[in-house]
């Protein structure tokens, strides 16, 4: 059985119960309990303070996690990133009040900077040569400047809406961040084994996002055509039908291309076709 130690609630909670149902690990999100079982496969969900995640892992309380990597950044424990997961991306950026100039690094010398990733914001203005008072607060980070509490901020953006409400203006990004999967250094050779499962339903999510499965019956003659038009994983499934003349051609496509490619399988004969957003065909 392996232990994984994720958000108890929040954006990230979120995405992680879709991952992990995409992936189809079910599991019964009942928040009243601290620690659940998967109905389908050897996982036990231990619900956690985000900020909890990265020492619980490298503890071995949990064997993985899923946590933001600007958490697991500022927590500096003793665990190991596995995985890239692409999803609640953000950004640790330095910001200002909108109205003052900024002419670069050298300003926040001697100025008072809020925020919750003291670690984080500490390395970057050590390797910068720059000296500032890092005052450590937790949430509303973004008000400080507002009521005389610091001359500027460092916190995560997202889409820069809070800042711009708060009169402020983002003029450094430190370090970007999304969630990542870390594990402890201990795990044993089953944990391993369910791991390497996880990680491989997982890569398979991630492969299927913006592609689509394809199916369309075409003229024999111009099979060699359309299989140039075709840029798939590999070569498309042909299949013979009643019909001499004609064959099924299966494919998968990306979505960026789709109706250009399409314009021109109309263009070379595809009738019937047919289209499937591929994560509901993945396992």
């Amino acid at each position: 059985m392996l232990r994984i130690a994720i958000q108890s609630k929040g954006r990230l909670y979120d995405d992680t119960m879709h991952l992990l149902a995409e992936a189809d690990i079910k599991v019964n999100a009942n928040k009243r309990s601290l620690l659940v079982q998967a109905s389908n496969f050897p996982l036990e969900i231990l619900y956690l303070r985000d900020d909890d995640i990265p020492q619980s892992v490298a503890s071995g309380v949990a064997d993985i996690g899923i946590v933001g990597e600007n958490e697991f950044m500022e927590r500096d424990e003793n665990a190991q990133i596995i995985d890239r997961l692409g999803f609640s991306k953000c950004r640790l950026s330095l910001a200002i009040p909108k109205d003052v100039s900024y002419p670069g690094l050298g300003w926040f010398n001697g100025r008072k900077i809020a925020t919750s990733y003291p670690v984080i914001l500490s390395k970057f203005m050590k390797k910068n040569g720059i000296n500032a008072d890092i005052h450590v607060i937790t949430g509303s980070v973004e008000i400080s400047p507002g009521i005389g509490l610091a001359d500027a901020i460092f916190d995560i953006v997202s889409s820069g809406s809070t800042l711009v409400s708060n009169n402020l203006r983002e003029v450094e990004v430190v370090t970007k961040s999304e969630a990542v999967l870390i594990a402890n250094w201990q795990l044993d050779e089953d944990k391993h084994k369910i791991l390497n499962e996880m990680l491989f339903r997982f890569g398979a999510v991630r492969s299927a996002q913006d592609k689509k499965y394809v199916m369309m019956n075409a003229p024999k003659s111009n099979i060699k055509a359309i299989a140039e038009v075709l840029p798939g994983i590999k070569s498309p499934t042909i299949i013979p039908l009643a019909d001499e003349a004609w064959c099924s051609i299966h494919t998968v496509l990306d979505e960026k291309s789709f109706w250009e490619i399409i314009g021109k399988l109309k263009e070379l004969g595809a009738q019937g076709i047919l289209v499937t957003p591929i994560e509901k065909m993945i396992l």
